[in-house]
């Protein structure tokens, strides 16, 4: 396992993010003005292809491994870990009829499959977290996934757009007990908060990086 390069590769992948999300600069400033910084309180980062088993070959190569298959109403994800690092979703509509009514396709078409959906920051108290990013300009999808002392929270922000199309989110997660998993029930839960929001390589896309 390659530990450097698959830091500096995730970083790269974190900071194109952030680059093109404003709640999670928002966030990142938050936490750089307390002497955090962003990259101890990402839980996980999340793509969107339209091939899974292809497009994690690249982490894969570099030490992240198989941890799950979640399965959801039109799409499904697949979990890999490495330790030390976030935990790596990625997520697909499926290949058959039951794949026609997501809105991963659509995305992917849009935006390719070689940046972050979105990244997942882990809160103690997720309404906390929320009020001060709510003070400084940012606005969340729905409700809180998840009631108070259950192992696993979560909530959205609203999508940010490029050329008018729903490009990525932020994500708050709460978690509990120890708990590292995703939920199924609540994952579809999650995507679907956005849905009003939706249309019906290498280790970074960016060349400075």
């Amino acid at each position: 396992m390659n530990n450097s390069l698959l830091e500096r590769g995730i970083d790269c992948y974190v900071q194109d993010y952030v680059a093109q999300n404003s709640a999670a600069q928002i966030a990142k400033d938050v936490l750089d003005a307390a002497g955090i910084g962003l990259k101890p309180v990402v839980d996980h980062i999340t793509i969107r292809t339209g091939n899974i088993d292809r497009r994690v070959l690249e982490f894969v190569r570099l030490g992240y491994v198989y941890s799950e298959t979640l399965e959801y109403r039109d799409w499904y994800a697949k979990v890999y870990r490495a330790p030390g690092f976030p935990a790596l979703f990625v997520d697909q509509a499926y290949d058959d009829e039951r794949g026609k009514t997501s809105i991963i396709p659509d995305w992917v078409n849009a935006f390719g499959d070689q940046t972050l959906h979105h990244i997942a920051l882990l809160a103690e108290d997720i309404e906390t977290a929320m009020g001060r990013l709510q003070r400084n300009g940012v606005t969340f999808a729905g409700s809180v996934l998840g009631e108070k002392g259950e192992v696993l929270r979560q909530i959205f922000s609203v999508p940010e757009q490029i050329r008018g199309i729903p490009f990525s989110v932020l994500e708050l997660i709460e978690r509990h007990a120890g708990y590292q998993g995703f939920s199924p029930p609540q994952a579809d839960a999650l995507m679907q908060s956005t849905v009003n929001h939706e249309p019906a390589g290498n280790l970074c896309r960016q060349s400075s990086c």
